[in-house]
């Protein structure tokens, strides 16, 4: 297996490198929540900032920008946590539809009662108020979804479970089932009104997936890229069904780093940041030619990532956090940077954050992309101001 290409001439290692950190200047904005399972971004109010939403382990929350008020969604779903959201606005009317999954019990994989379960959120006049759940069909174990849009064609959500019905550790006959839910023109509030397409099934355990030219589905055998409006244009991109990979398999998955000034064509251009395995130690950057880069070794328990142009430079900047205290007993956050023909390691956060989902965005409007993470062990909830100099 090749770990450099011409364009990667050397990686660096975190302990070796030597330029000074970016500056990001953390503001904690709720330092008392349960388990932080998943981030979303956008405007909910309207008022032309982006909020931030998390999914909590009972309650759905948004929190309003710039003064970071905590407003109750929804509460206690299920019976068990809340696991997964999305928002995007999907009307054009400046404020985000919501979308959430619960009743998180991965150790039960044949129970659609008892495991996994997808809500559709109907905002109030007043969106500081609690929102009207729609209970939406659903597989067993639903782990992650994203709403996915196109000229032309009705708005999908995509949700991803995390093992194929019936399936024990990540093996057994019945593939994971990815479908999606196409938002219905009237009624919403109808589950019956929601037409769900099966887009694959091919993988037997997956953890993340991310939306670009095509949606890219990580799991422990390899990255399956396909289109969700015609899913019969798919390629498994890295490994093949019913084998998995050396590295274990894929948890996090990004589009990216792509380069800083990318050509109209970029939105196809198959890069990729990686965590592996589920759950893993490396970051792993895939170029177009499928050259394989770890960038990073040392995390414990991986389960955030971004890509993004958050300094300058010829490629975006590579963010991964992780949850467990690593070989030097500490949780945070680390950048990968592309400058001077090599990959450098920079701390963003230094044990403060024992991150569980990673998001970025410019929050302020300054231009420059923030960071946003939610803390598991840590319970917190982050704000990474940039202020380093973007032109």
């Amino acid at each position: 297996m090749r770990l450099l290409s011409a364009f990667l001439l050397t990686v660096l290692s975190p302990t070796s490198a030597l330029a000074k950190d970016p500056t990001f200047r953390a503001q904690t904005i709720d330092d008392e929540i349960l388990v932080g399972y998943g981030l979303a971004i956008g405007d909910v109010d309207g008022d032309g900032r982006d909020d931030i939403l998390l999914a909590d382990q009972f309650d759905i929350v948004w929190y309003q920008n710039p003064t970071w008020k905590k407003h109750v969604m929804a509460s206690k779903l299920t019976i068990r946590d809340n696991v997964c959201i999305a928002a995007k606005d999907l009307n054009g009317d400046g404020k985000v539809e919501v979308a959430v999954g619960a009743n998180w019990n991965p150790g039960n994989t044949i129970s659609r009662r008892e495991s996994g379960s997808v809500h559709y959120l109907i905002a109030p006049d007043d969106r500081t108020k609690r929102w009207q759940a729609v209970t939406l069909p659903h597989e067993p174990t639903v782990h992650r979804m994203h709403w996915v849009t196109r000229d032309n064609e009705a708005p999908q959500l995509v949700v991803l479970p995390l093992h194929g019905s019936g399936n024990r550790g990540g093996e057994g006959d019945n593939g994971v089932r990815i479908f999606a839910y196409q938002m219905p023109q009237t009624h919403i509030d109808r589950a019956s009104n929601w037409k769900l397409t099966l887009l694959d099934e091919s993988l037997h355990k997956t953890h993340n997936f991310d939306v670009g030219g095509e949606l890219a589905i990580g799991g422990t055998e390899g990255l399956l890229l396909l289109d969700p409006f015609r899913p019969e244009n798919k390629v498994h991109w890295i490994g093949e069904p019913g084998k998995p990979l050396e590295s274990g398999g894929i948890g996090e998955v990004r589009w990216g780093p792509f380069l800083a000034n990318p050509t109209a064509d970029m939105d196809i251009m198959r890069t990729f940041a990686t965590i592996e395995p589920m759950h893993g130690h490396q970051v792993v950057v895939y170029d177009p030619d499928k050259t394989r880069t770890v960038l990073d070794d040392t995390l414990k328990q991986g389960h955030a990532l971004i890509c993004g142009s958050f300094l300058e430079g010829p490629r975006q900047q590579v963010v991964a956090g992780w949850r467990d205290k690593n070989a030097q007993g500490k949780v945070g956050i680390r950048m990968y940077q592309w400058q001077d023909n090599r990959w450098t390691a920079h701390v963003i956060d230094d044990n403060t954050m024992a991150c569980e989902d990673l998001k970025a965005a410019d929050l302020n409007g300054d231009g420059k992309m923030d960071l946003i993470a939610a803390g598991r062990a840590t319970k917190n909830v982050i704000i990474y101001w940039n202020a380093n100099e973007v032109h």
